[in-house]
């Protein structure tokens, strides 16, 4: 059996997106088999502690028993302190997997300082993207939100996405009629993602398509295992695995003030293909 942790950049404000608000993917996650039938992850879920102190889990990352972490950045640039990011450095370093996500503007830019995957995340005033064409606001519903922020659709609604290049392994899926993952939760800010230049580990291998300007925007970055590393992924926004996207009825903090839409709920195949995405990671992560 593999150790998971599932963390958060935060501490546990019941109003805020705390690790409580993933309780399905950790759900899910925990009752994952392998192949022969048993329990694949252990799973441990956990806020971080005082912001502004190494945490005492990720600062010592590296010496733990861990195989992967999947990092919720959902602080507002504060979540990690250098010692934080030096110890989940070294855990990737020393063959960890990494999943990382974030969401729009610079909510999660603390991750910037992570070797290698970091680079992989652009904020609004930190490691902005490269292409200055794209320094503009893409869902202008939401005033107090500037860009990055690709509106994919409303909370609680799909999105459709696409493979980019070559099939990647965390794309497929057997049960869908492509054969590839074709949905994921839908939001309307996400986050922006890319290959970093000159890293020939690293390549987009997930993107979807604004709902407003109808620009196509990357989802997922996909990192290799090198000597240097085990393998990583970068994704666009946590909403992908929030419990309130997958379903609305599980509440969200009070200052999102958007209305959810009920996609989801009515079409199950776009849950299972998340789900699908989800299991995909994991087994991914730690091959």
């Amino acid at each position: 059996m593999l150790n998971l942790l599932l963390q958060t950049t935060i501490e546990g404000d019941p109003d805020d997106w705390n690790v409580d608000r993933f309780s399905r993917l950790h759900s899910f996650l925990s009752g994952l088999q392998d192949n022969d039938g048993q329990i694949a992850f252990r799973v441990t879920a956990r806020n971080r502690t005082a912001r502004g102190e190494p945490d005492p889990v990720l600062s010592n990352l590296s010496d733990s028993d861990f195989d992967q972490i999947w990092l919720l950045a959902v602080d507002v640039g504060d979540g990690l302190t250098a010692e934080d990011c030096a110890g989940i450095s070294r855990f990737r370093q020393r063959g960890g997997g990494l999943m990382v996500t974030r969401d729009h503007m610079d909510l999660g830019s603390s991750i910037c300082n992570l070797h290698g995957v970091g680079a992989a995340h652009h904020f609004h005033s930190r490691n902005q993207e490269p292409d200055e064409r794209r320094h503009c606001v893409d869902n202008p519903y939401a005033g107090n939100i500037s860009w990055p922020n690709y509106h994919s659709g409303a909370n609680g609604d799909f999105q459709r996405v696409q493979t980019v290049g070559s099939i990647h392994p965390v794309m497929r899926d057997r049960h869908s009629p492509t054969g590839v993952i074709q949905y994921l939760p839908a939001h309307p800010h996400e986050g922006a993602v890319s290959a970093p230049p000159g890293d020939s580990t690293a390549r987009v291998v997930m993107e979807g398509t604004s709902t407003v300007s109808a620009r196509r925007f990357n989802i997922a970055v996909a990192f290799e295992r090198t000597g240097d590393g085990g393998r990583a992924i970068a994704q666009s926004t946590f909403h992908h695995f929030a419990d309130y996207n997958w379903d609305p009825s599980a509440g969200c903090p009070s200052f999102v003030s958007e209305l959810p839409g009920d996609a989801m709920a009515r079409f199950p195949e776009a849950l299972r293909s998340t789900r699908q995405y989800v299991r995909n990671l994991a087994f991914w992560l730690s091959a």
